[in-house]
């Protein structure tokens, strides 16, 4: 179809029955409160029927916005983050924008501004605070900004979207003291950032709640192969071993069931093991973890939802999204002990 013949603003009013002004405020999704539900229905329909396009080009030029959001990761070696990023790309592309993925080359370390200029080019951030460094580096403190996996009192954006990370722990925790087991190792990712804090935190209280049980903590870096060795060197120490071992991510729980499969330790039969994230990995395994599930997608969503709230002049509210433990055979029965 030529430009000249492409329908207009002005057929979709005509079609509808309304003014050009009320078609701009129901397309660019301003219309709540302006105009009725109905009419809003009614332009939408004629816009859907003459197929007609806003041209973006043109009201960019206009607004100064580019229609472009950065979405700021941990290096994307974690499916997790591969999740989010989906979520958050299908609510953007809903909304006529475009994410760009900038994983912090460090993984959680200081990144440099990728653009000549962060504010010029894009209309606001969504960030992991597992990459929050990063943030200081491309000038993000003149947009707009949400955070993911943050400290919602102390958090540097409009926004926070959380996961209910505590509740998944303690469900983790409860899971296993009412498993009986009363002697459990906290195998704790060694990132310094406020989702693995608050796990440990919400492990130690509901350790703490139990008469008799004790808990460890051993930190090891976030990987299979770091969390194999930290296990094998946990399980052969001297002394009494532990019944269960808790871990921060799937990928520790994976090596955890490594070192102990190696080891010619029973998993569940004399150690129980968990994980947090259920990634793939979480049924490839045998036997399967069990592990808390988390929603990364809609967690993905949520964040963008939010910041394009943000990026139209809103206050977007802090959000947390439930998460739940998901039962499966690598937790049983503490082991009976003489």
């Amino acid at each position: 179809m030529s430009a000249a013949s492409r329908p207009t603003s002005k057929d979709v009013a005509r079609a509808a029955g309304v003014s050009q002004a009320a078609v701009s405020l129901v397309l660019g999704g301003k219309w709540p409160g302006r105009v009725s539900a109905a009419t809003a229905e009614r332009v939408r329909e004629a816009a859907r029927s003459l197929g007609y396009r806003p041209n973006l080009a043109a009201r960019d030029l206009r607004t100064g916005r580019t229609r472009t959001a950065l979405l700021v990761v941990p290096a994307l070696t974690n499916e997790f983050f591969a999740r989010v990023h989906a979520g958050a790309a299908s609510v953007a592309a809903a909304h006529g924008f475009g994410v760009l993925l900038y994983p912090s080359p460090e993984g959680t370390g200081p990144a440099t501004d990728p653009f000549a200029s962060a504010p010029a080019a894009l209309d606001g951030v969504l960030a992991s605070s597992m990459a929050a460094q990063a943030l200081s580096g491309i000038g993000a403190g003149a947009l707009p900004l949400v955070m993911l996996d943050s400290d919602p009192a102390k958090g540097p954006g409009t926004a926070t979207v959380n996961l209910a990370i505590a509740g998944g722990m303690r469900q983790a925790a409860g899971h296993l003291l009412e498993l009986g087991h009363r002697d459990l190792v906290h195998l704790a990712a060694d990132v310094d950032s406020w989702t693995f804090e608050i796990r440990a935190a919400a492990l130690a209280a509901s350790v703490a709640g139990v008469p008799g049980a004790r808990l460890r903590t051993h930190r090891c870096a976030l990987g299979v192969a770091e969390a194999q060795a930290a296990v094998t060197a946990l399980l052969t120490a001297p002394g009494e071993r532990p019944t269960a071992l808790v871990c921060d991510d799937d990928l520790l729980a994976a090596g955890a069931c490594k070192a102990a499969r190696r080891l010619g330790v029973r998993v569940p039969g004399e150690l129980s093991v968990t994980g947090f994230d259920d990634l793939t990995l979480a049924t490839a395994v045998e036997p399967e973890l069990t592990t808390v599930t988390l929603p990364a997608e809609e967690f993905g969503a949520r964040g963008m939802a939010a910041l394009l709230t943000a990026v139209d002049g809103g206050t977007p509210a802090d959000e947390e999204l439930p998460v739940t433990l998901t039962v499966r055979g690598s937790t049983g029965p503490a082991p009976a002990r003489t």
